[in-house]
């Protein structure tokens, strides 16, 4: 789950990092009352997406007076933003944060996530903040640092040392660094976080080190432990047809092909990904309907992909180990009458009740092609909707 920049600086702060003073607001006049209460010459006017790059995409302005504040928080409510992370069909701007001007002297880059690799903490850090962090990679790979950190022993002074001083903070301000990415690594890992990361991260003219920007992504499978987390949630932020299928305990994910694919399981939803890709052509989603799919959660689940008009055929490929194949096949057939159904239906099943479960297919008397083979089924779905 993300949650948005002023959101992100509200837990910063609970964890002892400095951020500029904001007021989240969701109207013009609500901005410029926000910047009369911050007070100063100079306020930032900052789109509250869940993407990067707002800036490029004018996202984030600095005003140099309230007429000015008024007039971006005009231009960006209801705009539709398009930065390199939205993709082009970008998404609609409907909430603002309005923050003090600050005296940026250095920006740096620093995140903490997990490394699988390791199983350890990677804490990384840059001199070049307020850059994409992957340009920086191919660029000067050199200017990144990365420690590794023991969970049992969380982030020590002398990492946090070495990797602000790695980074060029002047030695005044590394005590106040430190304790900055100390207060981050510690926000990690008490909300179950899988990424949590600061950019830029700015040294003051007056040596102060403080969050410019903030962006957190947190794990949905900790979210039950978590409600102070959980309550951050902006579903109108996320794919309403992801919304839609976690609501029935769906795992779904829309993608940009024309074959709609039902599975159970995720590993064997990315094998009938690919299989579908090898015979030339492409996915409609990822929709993994778990081992405990019932009639209720497969009617559902055929309504998320036929809601999806580029959708021109669907596949339904399911090994039957706990779920059973009856119980899916029924549901298929139940999906199928109640939406009904008029793009070709490919369905390919094995294992527990396989027999029973090709019979009601058979006996529904529904034009629905049956497979023996998961290359049989994609080689029938893509020839199906030719």
């Amino acid at each position: 789950m993300k949650i948005h920049e002023y959101q992100g600086k509200e837990l910063l702060k609970r964890f002892g990092v400095a951020v500029p003073r904001g007021v989240f607001c969701q109207s013009a006049d609500a901005a410029v009352d926000a910047a009369k209460s911050l007070g100063g010459q100079a306020w930032v006017v900052k789109a509250q997406i869940h993407a990067g790059g707002r800036g490029k995409g004018g996202g984030v302005k600095v005003a140099k007076s309230l007429e000015e504040v008024r007039q971006y928080a005009t231009q960006m409510l209801g705009m539709l933003l398009v930065t390199h992370q939205t993709g082009p069909q970008g998404k609609i701007v409907q909430r603002l944060l309005i923050e003090e001007g600050v005296d940026i002297r250095k920006e740096f880059y620093v995140a903490v996530l997990t490394d699988r690799r390791t199983q350890k903490v990677a804490f990384v850090a840059s001199s070049e903040g307020g850059m994409d962090i992957e340009e920086v990679a191919c660029s000067a790979p050199e200017k990144i640092l990365t420690v590794y950190v023991d969970p049992a022993d969380g982030l020590s002074d002398t990492q946090a040392n070495a990797l602000a001083s790695g980074i060029g903070v002047p030695a005044a301000s590394v005590d106040r660094a430190v304790a900055a990415l100390k207060g981050l690594y510690l926000c990690y890992m008490e909300t179950d976080a899988v990424l949590a990361e600061i950019n830029p991260l700015i040294l003051e003219g007056n040596g102060d080190i403080r969050a410019l920007d903030a962006k957190f992504v947190f794990d949905d499978n900790a979210l039950f432990r978590i409600p102070e987390i959980l309550a951050y949630r902006d579903v109108s932020e996320e794919d309403p047809n992801e919304v839609a299928a976690s609501a029935f305990g769906l795992s779904y994910i829309s993608l940009g092909g024309n074959i709609g694919c039902l599975v159970n399981g995720a590993g064997l939803a990315m094998a009938t990904m690919d299989t579908i890709k090898l015979f030339g052509a492409e996915p409609a989603n990822f929709l993994d309907v778990g081992g405990g799919a019932t009639t209720e959660k497969v009617t559902e689940a055929f309504k998320l992909m036929i809601r999806n008009s580029k959708v021109k055929g669907i596949l339904v490929n399911i090994f039957g180990g706990i779920m059973k194949c009856d119980t899916i096949a029924d549901g298929v057939v139940a999906a199928v009458r109640e939406t009904q159904l008029s793009v070709p239906l490919v369905v390919r099943m094995k294992g527990t009740n396989e027999e029973l479960g090709k019979r009601i297919l058979k006996d529904s008397c529904l034009p629905i092609i049956s497979a023996d083979t998961m290359s049989e089924a994609a080689a029938k779905i893509v020839e199906a909707i030719k």
